[in-house]
């Protein structure tokens, strides 16, 4: 067949130019040819020489500023033009196939065209970026000329009455059309900007976004092709293959998308509601019309986007049938189109008649309906983070103006506002997500139903009946399902209490041999917990099966029906494979319906939660008085309330200082509007640049009185006023010139808070808290507080990280940091509330001293101070006793003394008591010396945290390239390891699982399979019909029932498969959870103790609570949806290679596109999930504190720093979600082109292969099916992978755990063979003993020989770290003795089981650990002892009466940790836990820490006459507690210094233990 460009038939008309050039058709597409070689030749120099010197004097640093007017117009046009070019040149291939030879110029002038349109799209863009718009000169022109060419061919057509019924006549019209608008648009920008003929162009600035670097998120500047590809992540996610995603990679959120911009945009939308009075509306309707009004108008874009791409959803099955129609059709003919102008033209209805022509238009609609459902999500989320950041800015503002009443009269908890911070903002950004999908489904379901009823008829109703019907039981299965995992939640969060005592006491439970009750309690818990689980993964499994039973089931009743209705059933492969797909479209909005109205009522109920809070009650903001503003300078912003007529009988020396400050009160105020006020008839005056202290016993209102100043409580009557005056000029007449700021303008004042309250960050950062640093006073403060110590024993010194409320100081270094932080400060006030109570009486003096009388008086700041050391009263300068609320008197202490002798005597003797406690403390270790120890224990243990954490991450960075090239190597690698772990532990159920899943999913192909051979031979019945003259294919002998029983079968079948596949995969993650935890609670508990004191607490309570939730829950959910999704996408790819084995070759590259797609987006999805996660605890924590600390902050006036801080982890958080929601939208896109291109080329291979190799109908069908299934199937696939790397990381975790090495349980004796009452003597001898920790340490005991005898005393003392608690411990073999031997009672207890030797010891630890539970449970969890045994313990430690008032008595309730006794009563149930077990030794380490002096007394008589006859080793901090042992031992770094009887070594002048008795008193 010849080509020529016009055609060259004998008898053309294509040459005949005798009515005129132009009324040639010919001529006329050769003349159209023009613009475009015109466009070419002048833009491809220009874009190849490239840009040069021409780029904008303008500094981006991004080439996305869009700057001409008409932009997003411009990209819509071009890509509508291209698609009608694209039809124009189908049109003419079409067109051209009723010809003998091939006229060119029915297509190559639109291919032609179609390239210039890409090529002015590019060439537009770089002019556009580079900003040179001299060049828009081309553009200006090629539009013209294209515009006039297509006009002229318009005209002409119409002239020689070509109309609306010729395609060609329709395309040429909108191309004139679209080529005009594009010229308009063009000449708008050239007059709009004043470029090309104007002397001087109009000035623009790039948007403030663009111009700083921090701004990476570029979504909402880059251009349109660029937003629905998300073409601008590709650099940021290739990227993160190179180095991991941070917080400094993704850079800073946009302004418009910042929290700030988004609460103003909020906080308008509430005021726009307020009434005319100034009153909010209150309810949950309000907060609704403020959400729609700020973010109504983006989930409108939403929801249209949504509603086209719901619309070209339906083009799938439409398209299927139309192919399948037009290739079963035995006669191919088509009436010859019309010829005129010599040329032929086709109707649209010839044209769409076409089977490639359909097949094309399908990859259009698929493009175009993935890129519009991708763009509605994006959208969607990105309101919903939006919202929500907007909404966590209102509940912070809200926070700062809370009213500190409601938190302590239980109102408002900090869990219920952390809640709805964490979970009731997150509600409603779900709402916003899923928000399209409430209106789109209506829309969906219908459309769906009408198309059904079109191609089957009345059946068709039948069918989705089904599904309707069984849409309520899906409802009521997800309410189940939430339901069971609330009670799951439960049982995990008490699980998670018990395994948190049981790791907090780990070494006392292993001391004890208690380690099997309590891990016997845990396992109890969890087998409840596994019943939940149980009934969690049946809703799970039953939910899962019917997602995949209904299709089936309403596919196979609408056939049987379909077939029974009528005897002339139409069931050709057309109808049938277009329903199947329809049914595939209709179940879809099924599914969500459940979780979208379950999320509709949870965000009703959280709208309705905020609504409360937003109107509970808020500091009142005064009425503000005339103030007279002073003359003279001042230099302080000061307090409170109304002035008042000053009688001030006592006036303060007026130094030079500019400003002073004096604070009187008159009110009442009280915590309840009813109740009887807290404080009443308050009437005082504190004096400025002095020492006030407020005195008085518990409870009277000391505390309540500074917050009353502070305006922290509701008042009912009275004012508070503070002062300032300006200068001496003005003392006379000090009621004139005072200034008096009012309510929210009170200045900063320093306040230390009884309960301390510190941030979570560095030491240092807590005591400046924002202000400058000034190296000396920094030093001053330090010294003042004593914090010097503890800051040389923290690791990074004063940069250590304190954790959340200071978790790893003491109460007494938390206090300490609390009041630096006050004397730091610069502010003329300082409210000091108790801050001795934590601290020891060295401690407090020094405090007082270097504090309080020296560095506050030197710089004159007013102080009041409360305080129950009445020992320090001489040193105030004005002292205010409180009694129930009132002020009982007040004045300097020698006014008291004569005004309330009685009083003052009173105070006198308490004094005196004080001041004995004094002498009686002991200098050489006190309580603080012990809580530096303890820190420095837990500070070890950090930092050899700190290295186990980067052994789990496996990066060893020993030559940093190298490292870091394996450690990315690691990171795009799966975890295959963990993956084996995990199916490992499903024992049996693994082969079931695998058979079930691959049998179903072979089912689920022979179901469609015999669906395609069925409805193939429906046509060839009818085809032998016609040919044998049937009226109908049955009285030819065709029957359905046959293919119909075959069906139903396999059906039935295939839904029985789904039940066991879904149960399967449901046991299968039940028994990995169980065995996962059994074998980790197993290995956790016989762990040396070495593991607890190198790896933090809460690394392993992690695996034990959220690993094990990710494997509980998480994990058997993902392995379903994965292994589903790569079985349909491989069955699908089979079934359509088997159709059309050509498609194999195509299949190549596609892979290799799909396999480096997921491989890069693996990476960056896991990284960006790990920063969301990460991103989140600051601003939960940052909430938390701010509740915590609110007095603090406010009385600081530090509100708008810590809203600051607020902004900041919020634009963090939603930035790592904005990031995430790109990348899955960049996948997504990805992942659906790369479908739409299977679609395309299965499609035309099928249809050639139907129409040359006649390739049945049905097998087509099928096969194109399938096709419309792949792009989703694909991208479940990539995306359950990543999941699923994430959630093994879970696996692998607790694998590393599970490789611990355990303690060695096991004896060279039997347990039988120990002698029941061993060890009964008491006898000790230890030879060449040498302990050492781990055998990667030094010893620390090094060649130890002692002898002890039976029922000696022996007391071991020694510095700090010299060995001691070593010395104990080797008793219970908790250290690695690798020389020597202990031998008790003739036995070497080497030889013993762990057990054994551990259960026959008693020990008390200095740390005193008490457990939730009864007292009794406490003293004797293993139950053996009576209850006279319990209460004889509970008496020799002086408990007895403590216990007999408690109701219950021994099965009295204790809380978590004891928290409901003292320090010292729990040490002291440690002693009767001790004394309980009745061992013939008894060892007692540092015991006495926590006790006061005269029950530290009492307690070691009772041991020396209760434990007459049983040997005590007592480690001592106090040297005087063993004065009267049989024997003393002194030791240093790990040797015995001095072994002797106490006598003997006082009387030696050298001795060790002499010099530390004598340093003791």
């Amino acid at each position: 067949m010849s080509l020529a460009f016009c055609g060259n038939e004998n008898n053309s008309l294509a040459y005949n130019v005798d009515r005129g050039v132009l009324n040639n058709g010919c001529f006329l597409d050769a003349l159209n040819v023009v613009p475009h070689i015109f466009l070419l030749f002048i833009t491809f120099p220009i874009l190849f020489i490239g840009w040069g010197s021409q780029s904008s004097k303008v500094h981006i640093h991004h080439s996305t500023w869009l700057h001409f007017p008409g932009h997003n117009l411009r990209w819509l046009l071009t890509f509508i033009l291209l698609f009608v070019l694209v039809c124009e040149i189908a049109e003419g291939i079409v067109s051209d196939g009723f010809t003998q030879s091939h006229h060119l110029h029915l297509y190559m002038p639109a291919g032609l065209a179609f390239m210039a349109g890409i090529t002015s799209i590019i060439y537009y863009h770089n002019i556009e970026t580079s900003n040179f718009p001299k060049l828009l000169l081309a553009l200006l022109f090629y539009w013209v000329l294209a515009f006039l060419m297509k006009t002229i061919k318009f005209a002409k057509y119409t002239e020689h009455s070509v109309g609306l019924r010729q395609l060609r006549y329709c395309i040429t019209g909108l191309l004139a059309l679209l080529y005009g608008l594009l010229l308009a648009v063009e000449i708008n920008v050239i007059l709009g900007r004043r470029y090309l003929c104007f002397t001087e162009a109009t000035e623009v600035k790039p948007p403030e976004d663009l111009q700083d670097l921090g701004v990476r998120f570029l979504q909402p500047f880059v251009n349109l092709l660029s937003k629905a590809t998300y073409w601008w992540m590709n650099t940021f996610i290739t990227a993160a293959h190179r180095r991991p995603i941070d917080l400094k990679v993704i850079g800073k959120l946009p302004i418009a998308m910042r929290a700030l911009t988004n609460y103003l945009k909020l906080r308008k939308a509430f005021e726009s509601q307020r009434r005319p009075l100034g009153s909010m509306p209150q309810g949950p309707k309000w907060i609704w019309r403020a959400l729609r009004q700020a973010f109504g108008r983006p989930l409108i874009i939403s929801i249209t986007f949504r509603f086209l791409a719901d619309l070209l959803g339906f083009a799938g099955p439409l398209c299927i049938s139309g192919i399948v129609h037009h290739i079963s059709k035995d006669n191919r003919t088509i009436q010859p189109p019309i010829k005129l102008l010599g040329v032929y033209f086709i109707s649209s209805q010839e044209f769409l008649a076409n089977a490639y022509v359909l097949a094309v238009l399908l990859f259009f609609a698929l493009i175009l309906q993935r890129t519009f459902l991708q763009a509605s999500y994006y959208v969607a989320i990105e309101t919903g983070i939006n919202l929500r950041g907007a909404i966590q800015t209102k509940i912070y503002n809200k926070i700062m103006r809370l009213c500190t009443s409601n938190m302590s009269m239980g109102e408002l908890t900090v869990g219920q506002i952390c809640n709805l911070v964490a979970i009731d903002t997150n509600q409603l950004m779900w709402f916003f997500f899923l928000c399209p999908n409430l209106w789109a489904m209506p829309v969906q379901i219908i459309v769906g139903v009408i198309l059904l009823y079109y191609l089957l008829g009345i059946s068709a109703l039948i069918g989705a009946t089904v599904i309707a019907v069984l849409a309520p039981v899906q409802y009521f299965v997800a309410t189940k399902l939430s339901q069971a995992q609330k009670s799951t939640l439960e049982y995990s969060s008490e699980r998670l209490k018990k395994t948190n005592e049981l790791l907090r006491g780990i070494k006392l439970l292993k001391l004890y041999a208690w380690e099997h009750i309590f891990c016997h309690s845990v396992e109890e818990t969890r087998g409840k917990e596994l019943t939940s689980l149980q009934t969690f993964a049946l809703y799970t499994s039953i939910s899962i099966f019917m997602n995949a039973a209904i299709p089936i089931a309403a596919v196979l009743t609408t056939f049987v029906v379909h077939v029974h209705i009528s005897e002339e059933a139409d069931l050709s492969p057309a109808v049938a494979f277009a329903s199947l797909s329809l049914f595939h479209i209709l179940v879809t909005p099924l599914f969500l319906l459940s979780s979208v109205v379950r999320s509709t009522v949870k965000a009703l109920v959280s709208a309705q939660k905020l609504s409360e809070f937003f109107s509970s009650d808020e500091i009142g903001d005064e009425q503000e008085p005339n103030a007279t503003m002073p003359t003279g300078p001042s230099n302080h912003k000061t307090i409170p309330s109304c002035p008042r007529n000053h009688n001030n009988k006592y006036q303060a020396v007026v130094s030079t200082q500019l400003s002073h400050n004096q604070w009187e009160s008159v009110f009442d105020i009280c915590f309840d509007q009813y109740g009887t006020p807290t404080l009443s008839n308050i009437n005082i005056k504190v004096p400025f640049g002095q020492l006030t202290m407020i005195v008085g016993q518990v409870g009277c209102g000391k505390s309540s009185l500074l917050l009353a100043a502070l305006g922290e409580m509701q008042r009912v009557s009275g004012t508070v006023t503070w002062n300032i005056l300006p200068s001496l000029d003005s003392e006379g007449d000090d009621s004139c010139f005072h200034c008096v700021y009012l309510g929210r303008k009170r200045g900063s004042v320093a306040y230390a808070s009884q309960k301390p309250w510190l941030l979570n960050a560095t030491l240092v950062e807590n005591i400046t808290f924002e202000m400058p640093m000034i190296k000396p006073r920094y030093k001053a403060v330090i010294e003042a507080c004593s914090l010097q110590p503890d800051i040389d024993i923290l690791p990074q010194g004063d940069q250590t990280e304190i954790g959340e409320r200071g978790i790893i100081l003491s109460g007494g270094q938390r206090q300490r940091i609390g009041v630096a932080r006050a004397l730091y400060q610069q502010t003329n006030v300082v409210l000091l509330d108790d801050p001795f109570s934590a601290l020891d009486i060295h401690l407090s003096d020094h405090l007082m001293q270097e504090g309080i009388c020296k560095l506050l008086r030197e710089e004159k700041r007013t102080v009041v101070l409360v305080t129950h050391k009445l020992q320090y009263l001489p040193h105030a300068d004005w002292i205010i006793a409180m009694k129930d609320g009132t002020i009982q008197t007040e004045g300097t202490l020698k006014d008291i003394q004569n005004s309330d002798p009685k009083l003052f005597e009173q105070w006198k003797t308490l004094m005196h008591r004080q001041d004995g406690e004094f002498e009686k403390e002991t200098v050489a270790e006190s309580m603080t010396v012990l809580e530096r120890k303890n820190l420095r224990r837990a500070m070890y243990s950090k930092e050899a945290a700190k290295t186990e954490e980067e052994h789990e991450e496996e990066s060893v960075e020993s030559e940093e390239d190298d490292s870091l090239s394996q450690a990315m190597r690691h990171r795009t690698t799966i975890p295959w390891r963990s993956c084996g772990v995990y199916l490992s532990s499903a024992g049996l159920l693994l082969p079931l699982l695998l058979l079930s899943q691959l049998f179903k999913h072979t089912l689920m192909v022979a179901i469609d399979y015999w669906l395609a051979h069925w409805t193939s031979h429906v046509i060839t019945a009818k085809m032998d019909a016609t040919g044998r003259n049937c009226t109908v294919a049955q009285e030819c002998g065709f029957s359905h029932s046959w293919y119909l029983s075959v069906f139903s079968v396999l059906c039935c079948l295939g839904i029985v498969l789904c039940l066991v596949t879904s149960v399967a995969v449901e046991w299968t993650g039940l028994r990995v959870a169980k065995e996962l935890h059994h074998n980790l609670l197993s290995k956790i508990i016989l762990a040396p103790m070495r593991l607890f004191e190198t790896t933090p607490l809460g690394n392993i309570l992690n695996r034990f609570s959220s690993d094990t939730n990710t494997i509980d829950q998480h994990i058997p959910a993902t392995l379903e949806c994965l292994s589903r999704s790569t079985l349909l996408c491989v069955s699908a790819l089979g079934v359509i290679s088997y159709v059309t084995p050509v498609f194999l070759i195509a299949l190549v590259p596609l892979a290799i596109a799909c396999y480096f797609i997921q491989k890069y987006f693996r990476v960056a999805s896991r990284d960006l999930q790990q920063l969301e996660d990460s991103t989140q605890l600051p601003l939960l924590s940052h909430f938390s504190e701010t509740v915590e600390g609110l007095t603090t902050i406010r009385a600081f006036r530090y509100e708008s720093r810590f809203r600051q801080r607020l902004l900041e982890y919020t634009d963090a958080n939603n930035i790592a979600s904005l990031f995430l929601t790109a990348a899955n939208r960049w996948l997504e896109v990805r992942m659906e082109y790369v479908g739409a291109c299977v679609v395309l080329i299965a499609a035309v291979a099928s249809i050639s292969n139907s129409l040359y190799n006649h390739l049945s109908t049905g097998l087509v069908g099928l096969g194109l099916t399938y096709a419309l299934m792949v792009s989703n199937y694909l991208n479940w696939m990539v995306r359950n992978l990543a999941d699923m790397e994430v959630q093994l990381g879970s696996v692998k975790r607790i694998n590393g755990l599970l490789k611990t090495e355990p303690e060695n349980y096991e004896g060279l004796m039997a347990a039988s063979q120990v002698p029941d009452g061993w060890p009964r003597q008491g006898e000790i001898q230890i030879q060449n003993l040498s302990v050492r920790y781990d055998t990667t340490l030094k010893p620390v005991l090094k060649q130890v020989n002692a002898h002890i005898s039976p029922g000696q005393k022996v007391g071991i003392c020694g510095r700090t770290g010299s060995g001691k608690s070593s010395f104990s411990l080797a008793f219970f073999r908790m250290v690695d003795m690798f020389e020597g031997r202990i031998i008790i009672d003739d036995i070497d207890i080497a030889k013993l089981p762990l057990q054994t030797l551990r259960s026959r010891f008693s020990i008390i630890l200095q740390d005193p650990i008490l457990f939730s539970g009864t007292i009794r449970f406490n003293l004797d969890p293993e139950m053996k002892a009576t209850d006279d045994m319990l209460w004889e313990a509970l008496e020799i430690a002086q408990l007895k009466p403590v216990v007999k008032t408690l109701t219950g008595g021994l099965d009295a309730m204790v809380t978590e940790g004891g928290e409901n006794f003292s320090q010292g009563q729990r040490q002291l149930f440690c002693l009767a836990r001790a004394f309980a077990r009745k061992s013939s030794i008894l060892i007692m380490d540092e015991a006495t820490a926590s006790i006061d002096m005269a029950t530290e007394s009492i307690l070691q008589k009772v041991v020396m006459t209760a434990f007459a006859d049983r040997t005590v080793v007592t480690i001592a901090h106090r040297v005087h507690t063993i004065l009267n042992a049989d024997l003393v031992i002194v030791m240093k770094r790990g040797i015995i210094l001095e072994y002797d009887r106490p006598q003997a070594l006082l009387e030696k002048e050298d001795s060790v233990f002499a010099a530390f008795v004598k340093a003791d008193k």
